[in-house]
């Protein structure tokens, strides 16, 4: 196992680092504790753990404004945590109590705050990527200086709108990153069985626009990376293509045994595990002892149970409000 970098490659404070790992914590902490209780049946349908890619999720977060946008699709618990929207919040939804981050109408797949600016999960495989662009337009329409990061999967680049909303992104000069995580497996196939060109930066090149790969096990790399699209965004009206390497440790869903992946491959991704190398690079570069950090995971680990609590305790919506929002 690596040793921890000794140097800090960002102009984030400690404080900020700091945040960072308890981000990164909490969101496994929270997924953890959701994934036993999808398996008690305390709540059903899908639900898309985002264990082993919380780095993406933190050095995303960091790198953006507080009036920044964000839209993802259905493996999103870990982003809309990252946006500010509390394990609590997040829990009751999945419960789909009253007190969830959607009123309990959403779920596991459509987690929503438009306060903060987390436009939602999104069902529909690459259904999110154009409505990422549609934000895009109407921050350059309303002359804003705001910036709009849409992620997707690796399985959502051979979908007709990946290719016609990072068009309309270029041609339009849009302040949109367009973040891929790849994690390898396109649900159960592996994305080498299926796409003709292995390099996914190339995509972006059919629309002239930027494009790098970005080590998302690492904070650091990922912060790096997406700062950089961010400030090309902001500063120059210009989109962005990220193919950000990371893993999940498990299935693309609860119901997914992941029987297409070697027990030795997984373990062998899990020595990249984002929040262990987080942990050694803290502990290296000064920043915290790993009794400090200790105690940060000690901490997201109760809040993380505290909120499964509350939300088996909070009210599920109540009947008469069965129809609201429904227009048609």
């Amino acid at each position: 196992m690596s040793e921890g970098r000794t140097t800090n490659p960002t102009e984030l404070s400690n404080a900020q680092l700091l945040e960072a790992f308890e981000m990164m914590s909490l969101i496994r902490r929270v997924e953890e504790i959701a994934g036993r209780a999808y398996q008690m049946q305390k709540f059903s349908g899908f639900c898309h753990l985002y264990i082993g890619q919380e780095a993406v999720a933190a050095g995303s977060s960091l790198a953006m404004e507080p009036g920044d946008y964000m839209i993802s699709a259905y493996r999103e618990h870990g982003q809309a945590m990252s946006r500010g929207i509390s394990a609590h919040a997040v829990m009751a939804e999945l419960l789909g109590k009253r007190t969830g981050a959607t009123g309990g109408r959403g779920g596991s797949m459509h987690i929503f705050d438009a306060e903060k600016r987390f436009m939602g999960g999104w069902g529909i495989v690459g259904g999110q990527i154009p409505l990422g662009a549609g934000i895009g337009f109407a921050i350059k329409y309303r002359q804003e200086k705001d910036v709009c990061l849409c992620y997707f999967g690796d399985g959502s680049i051979h979908q007709g709108v990946f290719h016609e909303a990072l068009n309309m992104a270029s041609i339009w000069d849009l302040p949109v990153v367009f973040i891929c995580e790849n994690n390898k497996y396109a649900m159960g196939t592996d994305m080498d069985r299926i796409n003709a060109q292995k390099d996914l930066t190339k995509k972006a090149v059919s629309y002239a626009m930027d494009a790098a790969t970005v080590n998302g096990q690492d904070f650091f790399d990922m912060y790096t990376g997406v700062k950089g699209a961010i400030d090309r965004a902001r500063d120059q009206s210009r989109p962005t293509f990220l193919d950000v390497r990371t893993y999940r440790f498990r299935g693309h869903s609860m119901s997914d045994p992941g029987n297409y992946r070697t027990k030795e491959e997984v373990e062998e991704e899990k020595g990249r595990d984002p929040i262990l190398k987080m942990r050694r690079d803290l502990i290296a570069m000064g920043v915290a002892t790993d009794e400090e950090l200790t105690a940060i995971d000690k901490k997201c680990r109760k809040e993380a149970k505290d909120a499964l609590a509350q939300a088996e305790k909070d009210p599920f919506p109540d009947i008469s409000t069965l129809k609201d929002f429904v227009y048609v």
